[in-house]
């Protein structure tokens, strides 16, 4: 059962960014202070990547755990909800085939991906090596 209203879930849920959020604008602060220039969300990829490197072919994702179901067992935030599992695990695991999807089309088209999970961006410098490797 659920602790909240139907009106007080339904505000929650419409405060939950599918762009813009904290872990996407910590990568893109690093990003940029990098020195590396990039497009946000560019509609002719598929998936919309967060960040797209057009020059050098190449994407970067900022995931959240819990709705992108993130595969870490050492990762806290991609736990299941406890109630209504019926409808939460089919939409959450059509969100990781979805991603799945996207990812091939974009290694047909020539592009490749990075894939920076919500409980990673904590790190920092770890993040900073990592985003270096990819993009030289």
């Amino acid at each position: 059962m659920d602790t909240l209203t139907e009106q007080q879930r339904s505000e929650r849920m419409k405060r939950i960014r599918g762009r813009d959020s904290k872990p996407e604008l910590l990568v893109r602060r690093l990003v940029h202070g990098m020195g590396y220039r990039y497009r946000l969300h560019c509609r002719d990829l598929p998936g919309k990547p967060d960040l797209v490197f057009r020059p050098k072919r190449k994407v970067i994702f900022v995931h959240g755990c819990f709705w992108h179901r993130h595969d870490d067992t050492n990762c806290r935030l991609a736990r299941l909800p406890k109630s209504r599992l019926d409808f939460w695990y089919p939409k959450l695991e059509q969100n990781k085939q979805r991603d799945q999807r996207n990812s091939k089309l974009l290694v047909k088209m020539g592009w490749s991906s990075l894939v920076i999970w919500e409980c990673q961006v904590k790190d920092e410098d770890w993040l900073e090596r990592e985003i270096k490797e990819y993009l030289n």
